[in-house]
């Protein structure tokens, strides 16, 4: 087997642009916990599963767990400093931050170019990283929304042909 030098793998995989979210809960304090994600990916149209990968080393992510659902948030191309916020470790990272509650109960973020309401399906160990599939619930876009897109370690935006 190879060894792969973890940089050249991150300067390699950053080559691939992923869209911006953030998984939000509901955590059994029944606070309001939220994380950037930038691992998420559509799985299966039937039924409806996605799914995202957060790091093992998050703290985040234990007070997400204990929720029955979450949501994805898209971000939109104006929210960098929310996604900013969300990535940071501890605080209050809702602190002024204007939310609804989803069908579910996740929070689904006020702005965002689309949000994915979920049931947690399954959570298995990949690697360094969780491998979280979550049943969807419910979901809708905002069409004059543009999302935020990271590439190449810095944040964009996409504009389709024609823009």
């Amino acid at each position: 087997m190879t060894l792969i030098d973890p940089l050249q793998y991150r300067r390699v995989l950053g080559s691939y642009p992923t869209g911006v979210t953030v998984v939000t809960a509901i955590d059994a304090d029944g606070a309001p916990a939220g994380m950037a994600v930038g691992s998420f990916t559509s799985v299966s149209l039937d039924p409806p599963l996605v799914a995202f990968l957060p790091d093992r080393s998050s703290t985040s992510f234990p007070k997400i767990r204990t929720a029955s659902s979450f949501c994805v948030n898209v971000l939109a191309a104006d929210q960098e400093e929310l996604c900013r916020s969300f990535a940071k470790r501890g605080g209050d990272k809702f602190a002024g931050v204007k939310w609804f509650e989803t069908e579910s109960g996740a929070p689904r973020l006020d702005g965002v170019a689309a949000w994915i309401d979920c049931d947690f399906e399954s959570i298995t160990d990949a690697g360094d990283h969780y491998f979280v599939l979550g049943r969807v619930r419910d979901l809708d876009a905002d069409a004059g929304k543009q999302p935020l897109v990271f590439f190449q370690g810095g944040y964009g935006r996409f504009l389709a042909n024609g823009d």
